[in-house]
């Protein structure tokens, strides 16, 4: 038997205050500035994080939050564009990201773990897919902050 696929782990350091990174994190308008086109969060667990996308292909990730520390962490239950909709999101959100912030000597280190992958062949191409996504939306989150405070 084939063994699942590890998490999507990705790491980008930002030398900007915990708070303002956090709320990169949380804010609609600023989740605009970096990840998607359009937001929807209900910042407590167990409230919608609903994520709008006018990629190609353009998609909706309605999520759940399922993790959520001030200042720490947020957890939240992903869905998939249309190519991985029907490995991904059948019946059920099966996989999920995951957000931590850290201090660091250089600045606050910003994890992201998504999790939940299956074996096979087409778990493959949606993990390498997704790895993709999230390594270039971690480049715009980090040159959207910096903007953001240095302008």
């Amino acid at each position: 038997m084939e063994e699942n696929l590890d998490p999507i782990l990705i790491q980008v350091t930002i030398p900007l205050p915990i708070p303002m990174i956090h709320a990169a994190l949380l804010e609609p308008a600023r989740l605009a500035g970096w990840l998607c086109a359009r937001a929807e969060v209900e910042p407590r667990v167990g409230g919608a994080y609903r994520l709008h996308f006018t990629d190609d292909p353009p998609f909706d990730s309605l999520g759940v939050i399922t993790q959520l520390t001030p200042e720490v962490d947020l957890g939240f239950r992903w869905q998939a564009p249309a190519p991985f909709a029907a490995l991904m999101n059948q019946p059920e959100s099966r996989t999920s990201v995951y957000f931590r912030l850290q201090e660091s000597p250089e600045g606050i280190d910003v994890t992201l773990e998504h999790g939940g992958w299956g074996a096979g062949d087409a778990w493959e191409e949606a993990r390498s897919w997704h790895f993709h996504f999230w390594d270039e939306r971690l480049r715009r989150l980090k040159d959207y902050l910096i903007h953001e405070a240095y302008g």
